[in-house]
């Protein structure tokens, strides 16, 4: 019993060797997948591992779906800590190396009840399954229960789940059956009560609650009254302090587990008010950071927010996006998927694309599949008419990304997302934010897009989709690490017989689509969104000046000229001559008459023979 003991207590020291969980680790996004498969089993891999490779900490949730025998699973090594749910399904891979993970905080649960879901690995026609399941660092789910489907992993039977989740929060429990599979291995002696993850000493299960002494309020280290971790500790510790802690509670503040993170704003007892509080720190999942990371939006009460919530808006303060309260009326933000009444919707279809209607902006996320054109059968839901996606002419923005997999045969263009002009892309599927596939569309037609913040691109399998210049999309990405494939779409030779080239009024190669106003920048002038070769600065019906390349319309008020220019720049102040007065530097449509003025005297003003307004004399009282 004492060899034992001094083996579980050397192994919980062992697990923060080398390593801590507060120091400053990639921080990934994560995946809500669920089941779903990603393209073909070989995109879906890479998917995930550029999702996860070198992350610390998934903000959202883990799933490990569809891994194979031939993958190379190592990228799931680094993970110590994920703040939604983990899930393990339909996988064949023999082993899943996730001997780094320490917490899962269950913020988001899968099926709205476990924080651990480890389903179906096993493929009933190869016969191949997953015999390791390498959690060797798990000592603490925060929030939700376990669950465990048919075909389970060796050994994990023999885990104390009690050990690891909260109790106290009654939380729902289906645990593996107490039968190990023939093939499975038993634990070494070494282990406490015969719990471990694989064979081995070093797969030995670490106890940091069923042991404790009673005088510990949460987890501890040994078995003694001295070995209480700090109330802010989870997962475990390597001594009493809140810097000895294995994970945080709470928050993270430079290595400290805290209950809150420091305020922006501090007391100052001589002002008697609220000042600015130099060391303010933003919530940033668990962790304290000075300042949001890229493609976060920062609020008044101190934290790092992908939306800003009801009455207030985004805006942009020196290069920082804020949630701003509004004046009067908000533009209209519409939930997408995966955000309020749509959290658990999969794709917009014929009974929520009303929902979209005058949305200038989506907060989430937008998926259009087979079900979304087709209907499905199975829930009621019926077909969706082309006409309908015309709600989407209105959206300028969607945080999340934008996925489409099927498109009407009607519509030969994307032209319901014509002025959509940002993909934020703070939530993704996988590493991607925006994605066309296997559509009959002959151009994207996305002419006003300007910016994807966040994610890659993937376009590919559009058999008549031709102005694909992969090297434009570069231009809208805000991060080095995104990339764009473009692929196995119609090849140029083909394009060119169709004559689906870019219109001549564009200044390069590259554009959404035919005519002057798909042009990614015009080789000209443009005007109102489209290239045009010259602006009516002598000619026209309406006259105009130059500004930036772009052709804009003289101020009313400027009188038509002929053999000149009518107006120098916009406004009433630019004018060559007024049509028909002038009140000092600007043309106006009458002389001002009444109008307040210095010291609340009412100006009066007649018109010359030159029609130029004159003051009247300070005598009359009505002009």
């Amino acid at each position: 019993m004492a060899t034992r003991l001094v083996k579980w207590i050397s192994l919980t020291s062992l697990l923060c060797l080398g390593c801590s969980v507060l120091a400053e680790g990639k921080v990934c996004q994560g995946i809500a997948n669920r089941l779903n498969l990603l393209g073909s089993r070989e995109d879906h891999y890479l998917n995930m591992v550029k999702t996860y490779s070198n992350c610390t900490v998934v903000l959202e949730n883990l799933e490990v779906t569809y891994m194979e025998e031939h993958h190379d699973l190592s990228f799931l090594s680094s993970i110590e800590e994920v703040g939604g749910y983990v899930l393990i399904a339909l996988n064949t891979a023999s082993r899943i190396p996730l001997q780094n993970l320490r917490i899962i905080r269950g913020h988001k649960l899968y099926e709205g009840l476990y924080g651990l879901a480890v389903l179906t690995n096993y493929n009933k026609h190869t016969g191949q399954d997953t015999d390791e399941l390498l959690l060797t660092s798990l000592t603490e789910i925060l929030k939700g229960g376990v669950k465990f489907g048919t075909n389970q992993p060796c050994n994990v039977e023999t885990i104390q789940w009690y050990d690891i989740v909260n109790a106290e929060s009654k939380p729902k429990m289906v645990l593996p059956l107490p039968n190990s599979p023939r093939r499975c291995k038993k634990c070494d002696p070494s282990c406490f009560n015969g719990s471990c993850w694989a064979p081995g000493p070093e797969n030995c299960q670490i106890l940091t609650k069923l042991n404790c002494a009673q005088q510990c309020s949460k987890r501890c280290k040994g078995p003694s009254p001295s070995d209480c971790c700090n109330e802010h500790c989870a997962a475990g510790c390597t001594g009493p302090r809140p810097t000895d802690c294995l994970a945080c509670r709470d928050f993270q503040d430079d290595g400290v587990c805290k209950d809150s993170c420091p305020g922006l704003m501090r007391y100052d007892p001589n002002l008697h008010q609220l000042v600015p509080n130099p060391h303010g720190k933003y919530n940033f999942g668990a962790t304290c950071v000075k300042s949001c990371p890229h493609n976060y939006v920062v609020t008044d009460h101190g934290a790092c927010v992908r939306t800003c919530s009801g009455n207030t808006y985004e805006v942009d303060e020196g290069g920082v996006r804020k949630c701003a309260k509004c004046d009067g009326l908000c533009p209209k933000v519409c939930d997408g998927l995966g955000s309020g009444n749509l959290t658990h919707t999969l794709s917009v279809n014929a009974t929520n694309i009303d929902s979209f209607k005058n949305c200038t902006k989506i907060n989430g996320n937008i998926a259009i599949i087979r079900t979304s054109i087709h209907g499905d059968p199975y829930t009621k839901t019926p077909k969706m008419e082309p006409a309908q996606l015309e709600v989407f002419k209105t959206v300028k923005e969607i945080t999340g990304y934008l996925l489409i997999q099927m498109w009407p045969e009607s519509l030969s263009s994307l032209s319901p997302f014509e002025n959509l002009e940002i993909v934020r892309g703070r939530t993704k599927r996988g590493s991607r934010s925006l994605m066309m596939a296997q559509l009959g569309i002959s151009y994207l037609g996305l002419r006003s897009l300007r910016e994807i913040s966040d994610g890659d691109v993937v376009i590919m399998k559009n058999r008549n989709l031709c102005y694909t210049d992969k090297s434009h999309w570069k231009g809208l990405f805000k991060s080095e690490s995104q990339s764009a494939t473009i692929e196995e779409n119609a090849n140029a030779a083909t394009c060119a017989l169709r004559n689906n080239t870019c219109d001549r009024k564009c200044s390069t190669d590259s554009c959404w689509g035919p005519g002057p106003d798909m042009c990614f920048a015009c080789r000209d002038y443009s005007r109102d969104g489209s290239c045009v070769d010259s602006c009516n600065i002598l000619e026209g019906e309406l006259r105009e000046t130059v500004v930036n390349k772009t052709c804009v319309e003289c101020h009313p008020e400027c009188q038509r000229m002929n053999g000149t220019a009518t107006c120098s720049a916009p406004g009433p102040g630019k004018c060559t001559k007024c049509a028909n007065f002038q009140d000092g530097l600007f043309c106006v449509s009458r002389c001002p008459q009444g109008v307040p003025g210095e010291d609340d005297t009412l100006v009066w003003k007649y018109a010359d023979t030159m029609k130029v307004c004159k003051p009247c004399h300070k005598n009359c009282t009505q002009g």
